[in-house]
C-alpha cells in the first residue's frame, strides 16, 4: 500500500517512515501542506496520513481542499492528546480516523489496514480470490491452504489486485502502487512480477485485458 504522510516535525516525519516501511507500506513523506494537497490532487494513494499542525496550510485546511476537490482517498489525522475539537473538525471535514499522539506506530499500521479496507468495501482482515487467500496484517499468502512463498513486490502487487478484484488496472496504475519516490521502475517489471504471480498462484487468477491492463478475478 502506498501513502503518503504529512508531517513537519522531521524526528517524528522519519520514524513513522521507516517504521512504516518496515510494515509492509511504501511511504511518501511530505513537510508542508501546501504539498500534500498537491500530491493528494496529483497521485493515487492508498491512504494518507496528516498531521493537524502542518504549516503552509494546516492539516485540516488540507483536508477541506482535498474533499472540495472530490479526492477521496481515506485520511488519517494525527493530533494532539488534548484537541478533542481538532479531531471532531477533522471528521466532520471528511477525515476517516484519527490516531493521538505519542503515535504507538502498530496501531497507526492498523488503523491504515483498515481504512484502506473499508474503502475497497471489504470487512475482512484478509482477501480471498479463488483458493488464494492474502492476510495485509501478516503479509502471507497461501494458496489452497498452502503458504506461498513471495517477493516483496509480487506481495505488493497481489495486495493491489485484491484490492481492485475484478476490476482493470492499467501498468501505470500498478506502477503508482508498487512504487515511491526515487525508485526506479524497470521497463519491463510489471509484466515479470505478473509473470511470477501467474506461476506461483496460478495462471487463472490474473487475466491480461489486451490494449488496457490487467485484471484479477475474484
Amino acid at each position: 500500500m502506498r501513502i503518503l504522510l504529512a508531517e513537519d516535525d522531521n524526528l517524528l516525519g522519519d520514524g513513522l517512515r521507516t517504521g512504516l516501511r518496515q510494515l509492509g507500506f511504501l511511504v511518501d513523506w511530505v513537510r508542508d501542506g501546501n504539498a500534500a494537497e498537491r500530491e493528494l490532487r496529483t497521485q493515487e494513494y492508498s491512504a494518507a496520513v496528516l498531521d493537524i499542525g502542518l504549516p503552509l496550510q494546516t492539516g485540516l485546511e488540507v483536508l477541506a481542499h482535498i474533499r472540495q476537490a472530490r479526492v477521496m482517498t481515506p485520511v488519517l489525522v494525527l493530533t494532539a492528546r488534548d484537541a478533542v475539537p481538532d479531531r471532531i473538525q477533522g471528521l466532520d471535514l471528511g477525515a476517516d480516523d484519527y490516531v493521538v499522539k505519542p503515535i504507538d506506530l502498530n496501531e497507526l499500521a492498523a488503523r491504515l489496514r483498515a481504512l484502506v479496507r473499508r474503502a475497497h468495501g471489504q470487512v475482512q482482515e484478509h482477501f480471498t480470490a479463488q483458493d488464494v487467500v492474502l492476510i495485509p496484517a501478516s503479509r502471507t499468502v497461501k494458496r489452497s491452504g498452502v503458504a506461498v512463498t513471495l517477493s516483496t513486490r509480487e506481495f505488493d502487487l497481489l495486495q493491489a489486485f485484491m484490492l481492485s478484484a475484478d476490476r482493470v488496472l492499467t501498468r501505470s496504475q500498478l506502477e503508482q502502487q508498487l512504487y515511491s519516490w526515487g525508485q526506479e521502475v524497470e521497463s519491463n517489471a510489471i509484466e515479470v512480477h505478473i509473470h511470477n504471480l501467474r506461476r506461483k498462484l496460478g495462471s487463472p487468477l490474473i487475466h491480461t485485458v489486451r490494449g488496457v491492463g490487467y485484471m484479477l478475478k475474484s
